[in-house]
């Protein structure tokens, strides 16, 4: 690697910044051109501005292989390649290993607190080494957040717990499993996201609490993960009035630089989240946000909406003397720490007489895609988290049920095709389709309409959803379907937390977390079969699907009888 001396004032500022692209390899496949950097426009960022890495979303674990490679080779310096793969790298790449939401593993720890940080810190480091072996050479995971807020619509699943102990010991275990295999870790999202209920993605959320309550929940799982050496830290994009009056997390040096780098002791990478998402941009617009960003003492710019634009604006606040350039220098070395970390990975072999010696090591190294040892760890979390009560009645050929599903969205529903086993296994107990969703396929429920009627609800936290809560449409749904007498069976695929609203409100079993409501459910749906799993995945709707009694208890696909080509 080049010393950070030998670089322009622009070209240090440019090393601060990662831009997103689609892991696709081909223009044609992008998904979201307002945010991802085609092929021409990623060539001017890496090779012309020259910054410093890229985040990737989408494709095949294949394709990011064969991507990484090519980002490399057109930067002058080794660039950090990330990815948001909390959930494994299946996540977000096609191919590999796919695990529940972290919230699982809390379930667990529940009754087994030793067994879940075994499976954290396994899932940690199955993580890191398949993104070590397509090039993603930084995990940003894992979220530290206590999301103790049942309403929270963005954090939710995606944490570890709803305690800063469980949290705190679960997130060390991922930090220790991922580091084991090199790669960087992220713990996000400082000083914590978790007790909100507003999409940062969309607004800018307040976290009301004083400092002794930031200092007995919040903060505490970042102290442990620091202690335990996590790499970077995202910041969150909300606001603390407690900490600062003024400016949001992402963007106030009383949080970032006082608290984060001074009272807490962490020394490596800030990185802030999205700088595209509302809550900042709609208040302070791109260039505005980068500078103030860096002032606040962020070593790195994530996703800015004009990376060029955002490096020019930090130039010259530089050159105006509103930022010194101390402060530039002291977030590049930072960073050249954090590449040298994982370079090894990226150098060239020193020069010698074997010409074999300089054939370049393939793009991917499929080995720890086929190990079945993974799968296994993601069906261990998968089934010693999920909840089964009652078997589901098998449907009638000759008057065959309904196999009612709800989604948010059909067409952009990864997880649902033709042979899904939420589809194929009622299907085999004589349950025939029914597909409901909150947009172009919404229906109401009509009374005179009604089967047996088994319903799949597939709902979670997500960005951009807005709200995790039960939809108006869900409950219309149930309460036509139990008022008919047809509910055979009840199965969430999600939110935990509405499974213990669904079964407080309509089954008549109380929860921890949910009030009972003021008209009493009917007792007698008490009985009711009803399942739950934190996953949505194809395995996770095979594994609850057939301990509730549905289709084939094998791990083969069900018999289809749809013609099987084209």
């Amino acid at each position: 690697m080049p010393s950070p001396d030998a670089l322009s004032l622009a070209e240090q500022v440019a090393q601060m910044v990662v831009v997103r692209t689609s892991g696709h390899l081909f223009d044609h496949e992008i998904r979201y051109p307002a945010w991802e950097a085609d092929r021409d426009t990623l060539h001017h960022y890496l090779a012309d501005l020259g910054v410093g890495g890229v985040i990737l979303l989408g494709g095949s674990a294949a394709e990011v292989g064969l991507k990484t490679e090519e980002l490399q080779t057109l930067a002058q310096v080794p660039l950090l390649i990330a990815a948001d793969i909390e959930e494994g790298v299946g996540q977000r790449f096609s191919g590999a290993t796919w695990f529940p939401p972290p919230m699982a593993l809390a379930e667990i720890a529940k009754r087994d607190l030793p067994q879940a940080e075994a499976y954290a810190e396994a899932m940690g480091a199955v993580t890191a080494e398949e993104a070590l072996a397509i090039g993603l050479n930084w995990v940003l995971a894992p979220v530290a957040d206590v999301n103790n807020n049942p309403e929270n619509p963005v954090i939710n699943v995606r944490a570890f717990g709803d305690t800063p102990e469980i949290v705190a010991a679960l997130t060390t275990a991922f930090v220790c499993g991922a580091q084991r295999q090199g790669a960087l870790t992220t713990a996000k999202h400082f000083p914590g996201h978790g007790d909100t209920a507003v999409d940062s993605h969309l607004e800018l959320p307040t976290l009301p609490h004083n400092w002794e309550r930031l200092q007995r929940v919040e903060l505490p799982p970042f102290q442990a993960l620091i202690a335990a050496g996590v790499d970077t830290v995202m910041t969150a994009h909300l606001t603390i009035p407690a900490l600062d009056r003024q400016y949001p997390a992402t963007l106030s040096d009383r949080t970032l630089t006082r608290l984060l780098r001074e009272k807490m002791g962490f020394t490596g990478l800030i990185v802030t989240d999205a700088l595209i998402m509302g809550a900042i941009t709609r208040t302070y617009g791109p260039y505005e946000a980068a500078v103030l960003a860096v002032e606040a003492g962020a070593d790195v710019l994530l996703m800015p909406t004009d990376p060029e634009g955002c490096i020019k604006a930090v130039v010259e606040a530089v050159t105006t003397g509103r930022i010194p350039p101390e402060r530039i220098a002291d977030s590049v070395e930072r960073l050249w720490r954090a590449k040298q970390r994982v370079a090894s990975r990226l150098s060239v072999p020193p020069e010698s007489c074997h010409a074999w010696e300089h054939i370049p090591p393939p793009p991917i190294h499929l080995d720890p895609f086929l190990r079945p040892e993974s799968q296994r760890l993601a069906t261990n979390i998968l089934t010693a988290s999920m909840t089964v009560v009652g078997q589901v009645p098998p449907g009638d050929a000759q008057h065959p049920g309904d196999n009612l599903i709800l989604v948010d969205s059909v067409v952009d529903c990864p997880f649902l095709n033709r042979t899904a086993p939420a589809i194929a296994l009622p299907a085999q107990s004589h349950y025939q389709l029914q597909l409901v969703d909150h947009q172009g396929c919404q229906r109401w429920p009509q009374a005179d309409t009604l089967r047996p009627t088994l319903m799949q609800i597939f709902l979670r936290g997500n960005p951009f959803r807005g709200s995790a809560a039960v939809s108006p449409l869900v409950q219309a749904w149930i309460e036509a379907i139990l008022n008919a007498q047809c509910l055979q069976g009840l199965v969430i695929y999600g939110s935990p937390y509405a499974l213990d609203y669904l079964k407080t409100q309509y089954l008549g079993v109380p929860t921890r977390t949910v009030t009972a409501s003021a008209e009493a459910p009917d007792p007698s749906h008490q009985d009711l079969p009803y399942g739950f799993s934190y996953g949505q995945m194809a395995a996770a709707q095979h594994h609850l699907l057939t301990a509730l009694g549905l289709g084939t208890t094998t791990t083969e696909r069900p018999t289809q009888t749809v013609a099987f080509t084209d």
